[in-house]
């Protein structure tokens, strides 16, 4: 694994993409959120689909692993789960078995922006799930004995995808590499013996300090509409008291100057396999108008069967079982142009390397044509147009982009 920045000659390539992109923009929007805020400045939008009677019921928190204190790693996903635990009116466990019990589903997720707890239920429950997520942003109770047994059941959680899984110790080996400075450079389920140390007292410190009205953003998608879902929202969300907000900056990362490399060997792994990590631009760190180029981008090179690392290293040369690229550019800090590849029996990690820095070099040589940029942006937006079929996709997508700051307008 190499971190490195991507270099300037890149950016000649994806200013070509913008110009190839621009004509492409008078096509319709994906999703069509309305939009409210609260009196106690919570954000509230409706996706109306109603081809179906079910709903998606999402509160999103504006904080998350990137925010914890030095030495407190895996915070923010300790009182995600510690949410469950109840409070007077919905006691520990009740909230998973109500929602079951009226035909639903429902869990919870920690990034590094963001939490975000979810329901998906019929139209006709969305009055339940809402009042007791509202119990649960400021009624929280913790029985001490229920916050040891659930650190042991995040510790499980830790030893069971991070410290028996070689993927995982090397994803999280990688991270600190290629972040100097910025909080991404932690693990978001936290360091083990920092877990251990977590306390009931840090989790009530952090969820009083964080989860407020103001601090949310409430997404319905499904069959519901704006009219029917602002008297509700007002009704569980909107009597609750707005709070003081920490200051949520966070420090930047040091010029990048030299190259790391991360070589990890595990006896069960088989299978040898490569990526390589670029730092690179988000919708809030560094040039954010380069995002939807290497958005772009990333689908030509890597997107697929038809993407040219696919093309030149798995078909034509016949020297890896697979390869692509990915880019992830929504949070608030540096996004990350990745790319991978798994080389077949008899190649070595050297030769691959050799061969994709080949083709990295002939793109940034020669860019790329209008065909190929044509052809990424068809896949994208079939990709789009399916996710309008799932009632929990628009919820995730449109929280997702709210939660990091971004506006209805950008969506």
């Amino acid at each position: 694994m190499r971190s490195r920045t991507i270099p300037e000659r890149t950016m000649l390539v994806l200013a070509t993409l913008c110009a190839v992109m621009t004509a492409g923009r008078a096509d319709a929007k994906v999703y069509e959120p309305e939009s409210i805020t609260l009196a106690n400045g919570m954000q509230v939008v409706a996706i109306t689909d109603q081809r179906v009677p079910v709903v998606t019921h999402m509160v999103w928190y504006k904080v998350g692993g990137a925010d914890e204190a030095p030495g407190e790693t895996g915070l923010a996903h300790f009182l995600e789960h510690l949410l469950f635990k109840g409070t007077d009116k919905v006691p520990s466990g009740q909230f998973s078995r109500t929602v079951s019990r009226n035909g639903g589903d429902g869990n919870a997720f920690t990034g590094y922006d963001y939490t975000a707890y979810f329901q998906t239920i019929a139209s006709d429950k969305l009055s339940l799930v809402m009042e007791m997520e509202a119990d649960r942003m400021v009624n929280l109770t913790l029985d001490p004995t229920e916050v040891e047994s659930e650190r042991e059941v995040v510790l499980e959680e830790r030893r069971s995808r991070i410290d028996n899984s070689p993927g995982g110790l090397l994803g999280e080996r990688t991270s600190a590499a290629l972040y100097l400075n910025y909080p991404y450079r932690r693990p978001l389920i936290g360091w083990a013996h920092e877990i251990k140390a977590l306390t009931r007292e840090n989790a009530l410190a952090f969820y009083r300090k964080w989860y407020a009205p103001n601090n949310a953003v409430l997404v319905v998608a499904g069959d519901i509409t704006m009219d029917e879902l602002k008297p509700l929202a007002e009704k569980y969300y909107g009597v609750i008291p707005a709070r003081a907000l920490p200051d949520r900056s966070r420090p930047l990362e040091p010029e990048q100057i030299s190259a790391r490399r991360v070589e990890f060997a595990h006896p069960q792994v088989g299978q040898v396999s490569w990526s390589r990590r670029y730092l690179a631009p988000s919708r809030f760190y560094g040039e954010s108008e380069r995002v939807m180029p290497l958005t772009v981008l990333a689908e030509v090179i890597g997107g697929g069967a038809t993407s040219r690392l696919y093309k030149s290293l798995v078909i034509d040369r016949k020297i890896a079982l697979s390869a692509g690229a990915s880019f992830s550019g929504s949070s608030i800090g540096p996004g990350t142009f990745s790319f991978y590849a798994v080389p077949v029996e008899g190649t070595s990690v050297e030769a691959l390397e050799t061969a994709f820095e080949a083709e990295l070099a002939a793109i940034l040589r020669d860019g790329v044509d209008s065909q190929e940029v044509a052809r990424a942006i068809k896949s994208m937006k079939a990709s789009a147009v399916y996710a309008r079929d799932s009632v929990t996709a628009p919820a995730r997508a449109v929280g997702q982009a709210l939660a990091i700051g971004r506006t209805i307008e950008d969506i």
